[in-house]
């Protein structure tokens, strides 16, 4: 069933330094009516500061984290920041969270990775114990407060700022299926890195068991689904998806080691299985450039829009269809413009 689907504005994270024309497009997108801008992190910039800063000069989009990385704060860190972000915003904060991977987690933050999935369950509940002002309490696998041993002196605190909202939207950023379902449940929404409008059948089913849970927390109506979808215009087909290649063939090669790429099963799910083994292995050989000429069209045009207006326009009926809430897109001026004109047109 066709419905309103929202714009925001993935402002990423940064390369080697502070990426010029941010600030000229989060104006933008609020000129536009964008719902939301959104920022990220993974290990050189963080997203809250960029987001503070640059929220600072809005008044009406949501300002979001896709995705602040648990394992770079406590559960009562991000809380702090969360209620703080919320105040500084007037309640237009969304927490958008995530596990990320083994390499980053133990590699770059120094924390354990396993059993990301108990960890995560953790970690909102005490997010959500902190947004709603109560005494830090809770005994859990990964997580103890007031924690075991140390000085024995620890006590059961309450957040001294008084939030402004209670429930303070968080998202999980997930792409297995039993993630997925964990975000049904226990999240006010769904982050997927990558999302096909042809290839949802097994995140429907996902979804559907999470909500279907005891004390799932949202249902398919309220729930908020945001997707990053890289959108290339060029009358040329192949030169606007050669713009993707590289981002796909990055994650499906090179993010993450052989059996342990979370990304690379995204594809393989879709049906691109050998398509991504091949991929992988150039890539993880040195070969870069062969591994992003062998991402098929097929496959950058189920995740992303690209070639002319049109064509794009006409593209668009099957991300209205899919579960998608919010479309989140680059930050290159003209394609705002067209993307905002063609959504406000549906």
């Amino acid at each position: 069933m066709t419905h309103d689907l929202k714009l925001g504005l993935a402002l990423g994270y940064w390369g080697s330094g502070q990426p010029s024309g941010h600030a000229e497009a989060v104006a933008l997108a609020e000129d536009l009516h964008f719902d939301s801008i959104w920022t990220a992190e993974a290990y050189g910039s963080d997203a809250l500061t960029p987001l503070a800063w640059l929220g600072s000069q809005t008044s009406s989009v949501r300002l979001g984290t896709a995705i602040v990385q648990m394992s770079a704060r406590t559960p009562a860190a991000t809380a702090m920041a969360a209620m703080t972000m919320d105040h500084l915003s007037g309640g237009r904060f969304v927490l958008g969270i995530g596990a990320s991977g083994p390499q980053v987690v133990e590699g770059w933050y120094g924390q354990p990775y396993p059993k990301p999935l108990a960890r995560t369950r953790e970690y909102v509940a005490i997010l959500r114990q902190a947004f709603q002002r109560e005494k830090l309490a809770f005994e859990g696998e990964h997580y103890q407060l007031p924690i075991h041993g140390g000085a024995g002196l620890g006590k059961s605190l309450r957040s001294t700022l008084h939030p402004v909202r209670p429930d303070i939207p968080i998202l999980l950023a997930a792409e297995g299926p039993k993630n997925v379902a964990l975000a049904a449940e226990i999240a006010d929404g769904w982050i997927p890195l990558f999302y096909s409008p042809f290839d949802d059948a097994h995140y429907r089913a996902a979804l559907a068991e999470g909500w279907s849970r005891p004390g799932a927390r949202t249902t398919a109506e309220s729930f908020e689904i945001s997707c990053i979808v890289k959108v290339e215009v060029d009358d040329d087909i192949e030169a606007a998806a050669d713009r993707v290649r590289p981002f796909l063939a990055l994650y499906i090669g090179g993010m993450g080691a052989k059996g342990a790429n979370f990304h690379y099963e995204v594809f393989a799910r879709m049906g691109y299985e050998q398509e991504c083994a091949k991929i992988q292995d150039l890539y993880l050989d040195g070969h870069k450039d062969e591994a992003i000429a062998s991402v098929p069209l097929s496959l950058v045009e189920k995740v992303a829009l690209v070639g002319p207006r049109a064509k794009i326009s006409d593209d668009l009926a099957a991300w209205r269809e899919s579960l998608l809430t919010t479309m989140l897109i680059n930050d290159d001026p003209s394609t705002m413009r067209m993307m905002a004109e063609l959504l406000g047109d549906s």
